[in-house]
């Protein structure tokens, strides 16, 4: 077998068993029709209508979302799986598989990033059930639900009830904060794009499977875009001297999930893969 299935086999199977996953577990809701969608002709949910728009005429990127997978496209909405999972986006494995050449790693993160792909990602903080930075959560096979408000937007992560806030009302960025797995998040509005400005982090917060990083000296900024109904765009660049020779920018893609709601994901209830991997 190629070594690429073999490894987003091993992926699949351990991110569900860290998660405790499975599509049939999914209860409550998870058919109740979302409201106010546009249909086509034929009375198919229409992705490609005009986004909503907010009452002062921005877009509203407030819904349930889930990456974009470029392994596995699928159409249709309201099927949400592939195969029997929730796809997984191919930047969730390796965040710069669309870029040439890669990341642009430090010498000590290039070494660190061959010895954790080499170890099957053992070590990732994702299998012992701790919190995913947002960066990460783009492109893991669990839900997003965006809230949109006058000055916040809300992220939950239906993984272990995560959430992170972005601040629309002005404020600053905090001087001195204490670190975090989510930063700190502040946006403003270019035109249709909100671009959003993160910092605080942790250091060591795994971005993508084969055990990339942010560390502490990170600067991220986010330029989101809802181009249409049914998709995100998300502009990520990273600017952290201390992990990466210069800063890197990438696109992640997100699709709107309808019929649905989040669910309880405590990864804690079932976790098996730590003492698996060992």
């Amino acid at each position: 077998m190629h070594k690429s299935i073999i490894r987003s086999a091993f992926v699949a199977a351990a991110l569900a068993a860290a998660a405790g996953l499975s599509v049939t577990a999914r209860a409550q809701w998870l058919k109740y029709p979302t409201a106010g969608v546009p249909k086509t002709a034929a009375g198919k949910p229409n992705l490609s209508a005009p986004a909503p728009k907010t009452p002062d005429g921005k877009p509203d990127f407030s819904g349930i979302w889930l990456t974009d997978s470029t392994t596995c496209k699928n159409a249709d909405p309201e099927k949400l799986t592939c195969g029997s999972e929730l796809p997984m986006g191919r930047e969730g494995i390796n965040m710069g598989a669309g870029l040439p050449g890669g990341l642009p790693y430090q010498p000590w993160l290039a070494a660190l990033v061959k010895k954790r792909t080499a170890e099957n990602a053992k070590d990732d903080p994702h299998v012992y059930c701790l919190p995913d930075t947002f960066l990460r959560a783009y492109s893991l096979p669990h839900l997003l639900k965006f809230v949109q408000t006058p000055g916040l937007l809300v992220m939950l992560n239906e993984m272990n009830a995560g959430y992170r806030q972005v601040f629309t009302d002005g404020r600053p960025l905090p001087d001195d904060p204490t670190p975090s797995w989510q930063g700190y998040s502040t946006g403003k509005w270019e035109g249709d794009t909100l671009v959003v400005n993160s910092a605080g982090f942790r250091d060591d917060i795994w971005i993508d499977w084969n055990g990339s990083v942010i560390t502490s000296a990170a600067k991220v900024q986010e330029r989101i875009r809802r181009p249409d109904y049914g998709h995100l765009e998300v502009g990520v660049t990273v600017d952290d001297p201390k992990a990466y020779t210069k800063p890197w920018t990438v696109t992640l893609h997100q699709r709107l999930a309808i019929n649905t709601e989040l669910v309880d994901e405590v990864c804690l209830e079932n976790e098996k893969s730590s003492q698996r991997m060992k």
